[in-house]
C-alpha cells in the first residue's frame, strides 16, 4: 500500500515552499519537486483552496505557506488531496456491508488502524525543514 502521487507531489510541493522559507513561483516549485508545471498548478490550486499556501498574482507573485511549517502536517496535505482517510472503504459512508458481524470484526480494526495511521500523519509537520 502507498499513498497516491498527486499525495507525494503536495507532500513535496508544501515541503519544497517550506524549505524555501520565501515566496516561490510555480515553475520552480516544478523544477525542484520534479512534478510537471501542469499537475504541480493542479495541486497548487488545491492546497490555496484548502488554506495551507496562500498565492500571489503579479512579477512578484508566487507561492508561499499560509500558516507555520509547524501548524501544517502531512495529515492536513495528504486530506487536502484524498479527502479524509481510510485504510478500508468499509469505513466509508457510502460503504453498505453485507457481511453481517464478521464485517464489524473487521470494520473495528481497520478503523483502529486508520486512527494510527492518522496519528502519525499529524504528528509530523513542516518544521522539519527549518
Amino acid at each position: 500500500m502507498h499513498i497516491t502521487l498527486e499525495s507525494d507531489y503536495a507532500v513535496r510541493i508544501v515541503g519544497c515552499i517550506a524549505q524555501s522559507g520565501q515566496r516561490v513561483d510555480a515553475k520552480t516549485i516544478s523544477v525542484r519537486t520534479n512534478v510537471t508545471l501542469r499537475f504541480a498548478l493542479k495541486i497548487l490550486r488545491k492546497l490555496v483552496a484548502s488554506g495551507i499556501v496562500k498565492s500571489f498574482k503579479g512579477t512578484q507573485g508566487g507561492y508561499e505557506l499560509a500558516k507555520a511549517p509547524s501548524e501544517i502536517s502531512l495529515m492536513d496535505v495528504i486530506e487536502t488531496v484524498e479527502g479524509k482517510y481510510h485504510l478500508s472503504r468499509c469505513l466509508t459512508e457510502e460503504y453498505d456491508c453485507d457481511m453481517g458481524t464478521s464485517c464489524c470484526q473487521f470494520r473495528r480494526v481497520f478503523d483502529s488502524i486508520s486512527a494510527d495511521v492518522e496519528k502519525k500523519l499529524e504528528s509530523y509537520t513542516f518544521d522539519m525543514f527549518e
